[in-house]
């Protein structure tokens, strides 16, 4: 994705505040004609130059730095994929256009797409239920009984002068008793309509959060100085070991840690390997649960009784992208783990060994004993001004494909909906567990990354059930890659072999690609 287009927003902003040009450009010590070249987008700008029109405009820096704008760009981009609008041809500049030029139309071209994606779900989740679901069937069978048995009743009563008083009674009672048991068969219609019919949205808790955590460029200050804080006043040894943790945990606030195997916890903690008991003051943790996971676990509990949670509590205060207890509570859960993995991979030794070891992840794990995915999500939190590394995105799918976590770059839109390019490393990993597999990808446009992936195994409840088999992959722009130990042996020349890739088969535009698994609806 190209440079995004910001002059036109500032020359609206400037425009709507009554500054003139002259007057702005003497403002921010640069000449009025070089002003207007910045507004025509004929000049980048960036840096200090940039923090000054924010402030001067009164402009956040992720509404002028481009950030929202690529968001919507990626958001825009899902229209691009979508079958209905295949014979428009439309193409990743329009969305740049747009964002750029007319942003609010732009917004509302992905509510409504987003709401019309709701519907479809809606209608296409009610279909299934209304050809599938027994419960429907059955409620019907039983409507057309009671109705029934209510209609020969009144027949007979209405037509039956001669009836005696016992057997009138008896037929009154039936009446009532049918009707009882139509009105709740009715009502059982109704919830179960309802509960289709509100439970299906596009934009689910998952997405909200991803926005939330995109929105912020996974980088959390107030987490990290909680982190520095709890290290400082915890007392616990330097590098955090469970034993430490553990007699933390007992001598500061009372609290047993045990081990139990993972069939013994309750429901909720069997996906996460751990259940803490608040009332008895018991952590229950899953013998089946990892070294690093174990240490993990310790961490985040500590730092919540300890009062780190507050800083947690005060960033989904302020978190306008979720709309519901289920997004705030799967963002509380993100958040904690950032702050514990803020504690158990200080930023700044982090920051240092990664430089140090050229960002080679299992040497980081060594180093810090934590898991493989711990490494990988702490590189990408590692966005601090002045004091960053190397700018990563990370994707992690199952085996069937599902993306269960996305973290982009402003040109690499990882999919929110759907699998990307088949030939990226995340699924080639899939096919080689335990092994790091690197690629040097070449896009369509010529924008080259570097992908690094592996296959990792999740914990599984009992021996009858599959292998939890997860894909972790980072992605930089091969301008970063010869800082780490992934480029070792690449040509990283723009004229040096690369893996021809591209955003997905809907998207891409190789029609020569023998991994195609769908035709392509751009550029016909």
């Amino acid at each position: 994705m190209r440079s995004p287009l910001i002059g036109a927003t500032l020359r609206q902003r400037r425009r709507a505040l009554g500054i003139a040009q002259a007057a702005l450009a003497a403002q921010l010590g640069i000449s009025a004609s070089y002003l207007n070249l910045i507004e025509s987008d004929k000049r980048n700008i960036a840096g200090a130059l940039l923090k000054r029109v924010a402030d001067a405009l009164g402009f956040t820096l992720d509404e002028i730095d481009g950030a929202a704008e690529r968001r919507l760009v990626a958001d825009l981009g899902e229209l691009c994929g979508e079958p209905l609008l295949a014979d428009l041809g439309l193409e990743e500049a329009g969305a740049q256009a747009l964002a750029g030029r007319q942003r609010d139309w732009g917004r509302a071209l992905v509510r409504l797409h987003r709401a019309w994606l709701d519907r479809g779900q809606a209608v296409s989740a009610l279909s299934d239920r209304l050809h599938q679901d027994p419960f429907l069937g059955d409620a019907v069978h039983s409507l057309l009984t009671q109705v029934t048995a209510i209609r020969s009743s009144a027949e007979i009563l209405q037509t039956g002068e001669g009836l005696d008083p016992a057997r009138r009674e008896r037929f009154v009672a039936i009446v009532d008793e049918q009707s009882a048991r139509l009105a709740e068969v009715a009502r059982s219609l109704a919830a179960f309509f309802d509960k289709d019919a509100a439970g299906t949205r596009s934009v689910t808790p998952a997405d909200e959060v991803d926005d939330f955590i995109v929105d912020l460029d996974n980088h959390f200050p107030p987490l990290e100085q909680a982190a520095a804080a709890f290290r400082a006043d915890a007392a616990i040894d330097g590098d955090c070991s469970e034993a430490g943790l553990v007699d933390y945990l007992r001598r500061e606030h009372g609290v047993e840690v045990v081990l139990r195997p993972v069939q013994e916890l309750d429901p909720a903690g069997v996906r996460h390997l751990v259940s803490f008991d608040a009332s008895a003051s018991t952590l229950v943790i899953a013998e089946e649960a990892v070294p690093a996971t174990r240490r993990f676990e310790l961490v985040r509990l500590a730092c919540e009784l300890h009062g780190q949670g507050r800083a947690v509590q005060d960033l989904l205060a302020e978190a306008p992208q979720l709309t519901t207890d289920e997004a705030r509570e799967r963002a509380r859960r993100a958040l904690s783990s950032y702050l514990a993995a803020a504690v158990l991979l200080p930023y700044d030794a982090f920051l240092a060994a990664a430089r140090e070891l050229r960002y080679d992840v299992d040497r980081l794990v060594q180093r810090f004993g934590a898991s493989f995915e711990q490494v990988c999500h702490r590189l990408v939190t590692l966005r601090r001004p002045g004091a960053s590394g190397i700018p990563f995105a990370l994707m992690r799918v199952d085996a069937a494909g599902f993306t269960s976590k996305r973290f982009p770059l402003p040109r690499l839109a990882l999919p929110r909906h759907g699998p990307a390019c088949p030939m990226w490393a995340v699924y080639q990993a899939l096919h080689v567990p335990g092994t790091v597999v690197r690629q040097l990808v070449e896009f369509p446009d010529g924008q080259r990354l570097l992908f690094i992936a592996r296959t990792v195994e999740k914990s599984r409840p009992a021996f009858l059930l599959p292998r939890r088999l997860q894909s972790i992959m980072l992605a930089c722009d091969a301008l970063h890659a010869d800082q780490t130990v992934y480029a070792t042996g690449l040509d990283l020349s723009s004229s040096g072999p690369a893996v021809p890739v591209g955003p997905s088969c809907r998207l891409c535009v190789r029609r020569d690609c023998v991994y195609r698994a769908e035709e392509p609806i751009v550029g016909r």
